[in-house]
């Protein structure tokens, strides 16, 4: 009787490890920044707090036709962005703020301006210590900058598969 009740937790929980798996990261307050016509590169922003340890791998949009994960450092008085071509590591349990003079993400050959007040959408891509990659699809409002409200909402809509 014991090895069945076992057998039968050990069956349940694989069966529905895959939607834990999904729920690795959560994503709140995410917003891109506004351009004018004319402007090439944009700025999105978020924070990121994952349960276990993973990287954010890659990030792509339809409004862009480069997307890249970058980080602004100074170096000798002068500050640099630099991608990161390997990721941005996110520890288990803390947020990693994704914002302007920071670790952010890069729009790059924007394909249209995006306007105040619309959204864009946005794939995250996540890799935990397994290996196993999860996308994350979001809806992000396009503002001037980060206003109260949304420094203290959830965020985008966002949906794991």
């Amino acid at each position: 009787m014991k090895f069945f009740k076992a057998y039968s937790g050990l069956m349940a929980l694989l069966l529905i490890s895959p939607w834990v798996l999904a729920q690795n990261v959560s994503v709140s307050n995410a917003w891109a920044r506004a351009s004018v016509k004319g402007q090439n590169a944009t700025g999105v922003f978020m924070s990121l707090k994952a349960v276990g340890p993973t990287k954010l791998v890659a990030v792509s949009s339809s409004v862009a036709q480069v997307s890249e994960i970058h980080q602004m450092s100074m170096q000798n008085n002068v500050m640099k962005m630099s991608a990161l071509p390997n990721g941005l590591a996110l520890d288990a349990g803390s947020v990693v703020d994704l914002k302007p003079g920071g670790y952010h993400i890069m729009l790059m050959d924007l394909k249209k301006t995006l306007e105040k007040d619309s959204n864009i959408d946005l794939q995250l891509t996540f890799q935990d210590a397994t290996g196993k990659k999860t996308q994350v699809d979001m809806r992000v409002p396009v503002l001037l900058q980060a206003t109260e409200g949304q420094k203290g909402m959830q965020g985008a809509e966002h949906q794991h598969h």
